[in-house]
This record gives C-alpha cells, sequence and structure tokens, in this order.
C-alpha cells in the first residue's frame, strides 16, 4: 500500500489562439487539472466548465468549514482514497456548490485521481473500475453544424470516408428554421445512406410542441437519436416528446450529479443518458451508469474537449454493461490536437480502450506551455 500523499493540485488553463465567441463549441479551451504526489507520482483531469469559475473553485483559500476551495481539502491527503475524497470535497463546498461548476471542479479532481491511482497501482482505469465488457467501443464523429446543408453534408461524406458508421451534428443554425432543419437532415441522410447512424443535437432549440413537430418530421429519415431538443429543466417537455415519437431522446450533458439524472430519467422518460465524464468524474459516472442500467436505459458519453475526456469515457463505458456509442470530437484546433502525445486509437470506426497505466494517456509539457493562460488571483493571501 502506498504511504503518498497529495502534495500539490493545479488548474491549467488553456486556450486555442483564435476562439470563435459565436459557437457553442467547448473545444476552444480546457482547464487541466494536475495532481502531484510526494513520491512524483503525477495524475492529469479535465474539466469542461466555464474555466476560470471552476479553477477558482479549486483554488480559492478556506472562508470556513463548508466553503473550502478543492485544493486545500486535497493537500496531504492519500491520492487512493478516491471515495473518501469525493464525500469530503461535497461536504467542504456544500455552502456554494452540490451542482453546476462546483462539481465540474471535483469531476477534473476525481479523473486526476483515477489516473494517480492507476499509475500508483501499475493497472488501466478500466482495470481499477473492475475490468472491461469490451475492449473497443463503436465511435462516432461529432461534429458542429457548418452553416448550410451542403457545407455539412460535406463533412459528413468526409467522415463516412474515414470508417465512421456514426455521425451526429449539431446546434447553430440548427433549429431556427423548420424548412432549414428539414434539409440539413434531408441532405446528411441523402448523402451517407440508410447504413450509417445518423444523430442531431437540437442544442436547446425548441418548446415541446415545437420540438414533437420537428421528430415526426425526422421520422422518415431514421435518425439514431434527437438529442436535446427542449432546455434541460423542462422534465414535463422531454417526456411529452419521448411518449410522441419514435425517434430516441438523448439528454443529460447539462446534469453533474445522481440526482439530476434521476430527475432526467424518471420524470423526463428519456431514452439516452449522456454523461460528460469532465462534469460529473468517473466516481459519479458510474454511480449515474447504475441507475441507468435499473432502468434498463443504454448510457452515452458526452464529449466535445480533449482525449483526457475521451479516454476517461472510454474507460467508463467499457467497464458498464448499458454502454451503447462513444461520442468522439471531430472538431479541429491547434490547441485540442496537440494536447496529447499519444491520442485514442481509432479502427475502422472503433475506438480503442487504453490498456496503459491511469487513463493511459500522456498530457504534452510543450502544449501546455504554448496554450496555457497565466491567470492572477484576485485576491493576495
Amino acid at each position: 500500500m502506498t504511504h503518498e500523499t497529495i502534495t500539490s493540485v493545479e488548474a491549467l488553463y488553456l486556450r486555442s489562439p483564435h476562439v470563435n465567441e459565436d459557437r457553442t463549441d467547448s473545444s476552444q479551451d480546457a482547464l487541466l487539472v494536475r495532481i502531484e504526489t510526494s513520491s512524483g507520482n503525477v495524475g492529469w483531469g479535465e474539466v469542461d466548465s466555464n474555466p476560470l469559475v471552476a479553477k477558482a473553485v479549486i483554488e480559492a483559500p478556506t472562508s470556513h468549514t463548508r466553503a473550502r476551495g478543492l485544493r486545500d481539502v486535497l493537500i496531504g491527503q492519500d491520492p487512493l482514497d478516491i471515495t473518501r475524497l469525493w464525500h469530503d470535497m461535497y461536504e467542504a463546498t456544500l455552502y456554494f456548490g452540490r451542482s453546476g461548476a462546483v462539481i465540474h471542479a471535483m469531476a477534473g479532481v476525481d479523473i486526476a485521481l483515477w489516473d494517480l491511482k492507476g499509475k500508483i497501482l501499475n493497472k488501466s482505469v478500466a482495470s481499477l473500475i473492475g475490468g472491461s465488457y469490451v475492449d473497443r467501443l463503436r465511435a462516432y464523429a461529432s461534429h458542429m453544424f457548418s452553416f448550410t446543408p451542403e457545407e455539412t453534408a460535406k463533412r459528413a461524406a468526409a467522415a463516412a470516408s474515414e470508417g465512421f458508421t456514426a455521425l451526429k451534428f449539431g446546434w447553430e443554425p440548427f433549429g431556427a428554421d423548420a424548412d432549414l432543419d428539414l434539409s440539413f437532415v434531408e441532405a446528411l441522410r441523402q448523402t451517407v445512406g440508410p447504413n450509417v447512424d445518423l444523430m442531431i443535437d437540437a442544442g436547446l432549440a425548441w418548446d415541446a410542441k415545437t420540438a414533437i413537430s420537428r421528430a415526426r418530421s425526422f421520422e422518415p429519415y431514421q435518425l439514431f437519436w434527437l438529442e436535446e431538443p427542449v432546455a434541460p429543466d423542462d422534465l414535463a417537455g422531454y417526456a411529452r416528446i419521448a411518449g410522441s415519437t419514435s425517434t430516441r431522446i438523448a439528454a443529460g450533458e447539462e446534469e453533474c450529479e445522481f440526482r439530476g439524472f434521476t430527475r432526467l430519467m424518471d420524470y423526463g422518460r428519456i431514452d439516452v443518458v449522456q454523461i460528460d465524464i469532465t462534469r460529473t468524474g468517473i466516481t459519479e459516472a458510474l454511480h449515474i451508469a447504475r441507475l441507468a442500467n435499473d432502468r434498463k436505459l443504454q448510457v452515452a458519453n458526452h464529449n466535445f474537449t480533449t482525449d483526457i475526456n475521451t479516454a476517461a469515457a472510454l474507460h467508463v463505458l467499457s467497464s458498464i454493461p448499458n454502454a451503447l456509442i462513444l461520442e468522439y470530437c471531430v472538431e479541429h484546433n491547434p490547441m485540442k490536437d496537440s494536447l496529447i502525445e499519444n491520442p485514442i486509437k481509432l479502427d475502422d470506426g472503433f475506438a480503442v480502450v487504453p490498456t496503459e497505466p491511469g487513463l493511459g494517456v500522456t498530457v504534452s509539457s510543450e502544449a501546455v506551455r504554448t496554450y496555457g493562460v497565466a491567470t492572477s488571483s484576485a485576491l493576495s493571501i
């Protein structure tokens, strides 16, 4: 057993040189969590949130026992005590946490702790969880919509030619006009043919009545799922939509802990439970996946960030019996593309689960230096 203790917790903000602030594209910046121990072992995690908000949650000095920064909670602790540390972080942030950015920050810490544990014990995260059902998962190529059906269809054709058997397109400009929406779906299905699974992410664009109308208009095109048609808290709307169409309804990326997912499953009646590991952490993701399995629901990940997220999702999905498919972000930018020295392997549309210790991906120190953004604390202690 290790006698290591946590000596350093860093929140590192990375940002692409050219960020399009008019696009709902979370691959353009990142918050990485780096945890080091007394023996020099290092674990890496990632947070998908507003990076500087989550960074403040990690670095904030203690205000009182129920309002502590996560770094203060972790320093001096045994890195193998992952379940206890999740509980300690949750209790120490009760006054300003319990959901949202605080859980997102905890998620990045949790991923880094699992990575650390694997490296200390020389086991992959999937092995630590309890073993894999599969050694690879079918991946779908996840895109932003281009601004015309023709350009979007070209991207679909390119992804299919690379071996992907499932594709997704999402967000703007989709959702604003019924005729335009239908032309996007029609162009995509005509381009990829009947044997490629096609998903659409509506990007929270509609009310329930509009979503039902759109879903019915898309039914001839046999979507694999329709994602996030309405706002995440519109549970009654989700239930109405799910009961009104033969198309699967997928949702969950805005949720970060089991209570929100339970509401979405039990009251929203969704069909596919989407868990973003960089918003839930691995520990909470496994809890949510078990709850979904109890309800005979399938789980997919949400991931529009880096291969730290992809690796964490692969370890979780491969280790649960109700995994459906893996989201694989194909948006390109220099920061995202250079961050990992040994990117996740793709083989004929399948993503290979890493078997190396921890997450099995190596963060490039050069990329961290190149894209790291210097920030200073607003409060000097």
